[in-house]
């Protein structure tokens, strides 16, 4: 009888072990203060500096980059995808005030190639540097069966730190409060589903056709990574800000009630800020009404803050100051329905 081995099953652990050395380096690259260890333990170990903190709060968030994963599968091109990974944790995460500490990644592959691991792997650790926090350590799961050999998913887990009297939960938003809009780098991680229905099935158009209106590739469009807001956030810590919104998975109409007091709403003066282009495209290619383009993409907003009145210039310069484009896009009023444009 033949003796199987587990390569014989589609697990190739010899790869696995290849992968770890390739990566080494990059998760190295993001270890901050507190890291103790090295990296290739069952766990990771932080050592938060209770110091700093009166009453500590850690913040923890979840994400995934969901059908952008298709496009990265179309192209061949695994190294930024590691960012949208981060950033839809991180960015989160930011809402509440907090300072991000670590991250823990999760990649299931069909087949593992080494090289490709470390692309993917070479993008978060990107992210976690931009982001402030480490690369604490992660899973990889070789899944034969459950994935095709050129496909995987990717997932991740982010915990920062907030002290208890300065997280920011928005119940202090007043009427008359100002809202900032920081601009996104395009579709980030969300509506993915339908821009390539919209481009693909309904355009009938190819990743690799450029396009004049985008100066680039749909394909490079499409794969340009989320922007983190980490540096915006510790910029304006000084500030009285009072509430900050990550425009992630249902747009402005599910992502902005969501930090709002009862008895308020906030009306949003379309018109202030620069679409990209790429939102038109798609609205007009699929004949997408307005209130389905504000609930499923951010529409060249990734990142909102409510800020009191008298505040909102020095804000607006300040986030200006990090090199970010940013608008003040709408206001708080009394009244109930959420967003209204």
């Amino acid at each position: 009888m033949e003796r199987l081995t587990y390569k014989d099953a589609g697990v190739d652990v010899d790869a696995g072990n290849r992968a770890v050395e390739l990566i080494k380096g990059h998760v190295k690259s993001t270890f901050r203060q507190g890291v103790l260890g090295e990296f290739g333990g069952f766990g990771g170990f932080f050592q938060l500096d209770v110091s700093k903190y009166k009453e500590p709060v850690l913040v923890s968030g979840t994400d995934g980059v969901g059908t952008k994963l298709k496009i990265a599968f179309m192209l061949d091109k695994h190294d930024t995808i590691g960012i949208d990974a981060v950033a839809m944790c991180v960015n989160d995460i930011l809402v509440s005030g907090a300072e991000p500490l670590f991250f823990l990644d999760y990649v299931a592959v069909g087949k593992l190639i080494p090289e490709k691991l470390a692309d993917i792997v070479k993008g978060v650790a990107e992210g976690c540097r931009i982001a402030g926090c480490a690369l604490l350590g992660g899973e990889t799961a070789e899944m034969p069966g459950m994935y095709a050999e050129d496909e995987y998913d990717i997932a991740g887990f982010a915990v920062g730190v907030v002290d208890k009297m300065k997280i920011i939960d928005g119940s202090l938003i007043n009427n008359g409060d100002v809202v900032i809009g920081v601009a996104s780098s395009g579709l980030h991680s969300n509506g993915f589903s339908l821009a390539r229905k919209v481009f693909f099935e309904v355009g009938k158009l190819s990743p690799n056709e450029h396009a004049e209106e985008l100066g680039c590739t749909l394909g490079e469009e499409l794969l340009k990574p989320t922007k983190i807001y980490s540096g915006t956030v510790t910029a304006i810590k000084a500030f009285n800000v009072r509430g900050m919104a990550h425009i992630t998975g249902g747009g402005f109409i599910e992502n902005l009630p969501r930090i709002l007091p009862d008895g308020l709403r906030i009306h949003i003066d379309r018109g202030t800020w620069e679409v990209p282009a790429v939102f038109n495209m798609i609205q007009k290619l699929g004949s997408v009404a307005d209130e389905e383009m504000f609930r499923t993409f951010n529409m060249g907003i990734g990142y909102v803050l409510i800020v009191p009145q008298e505040e909102a210039d020095e804000i607006l310069k300040t986030v200006l100051g990090q090199g970010e484009k940013a608008w003040i896009i709408g206001q708080v009023s009394k009244g109930s329905g959420g967003v209204v444009f």
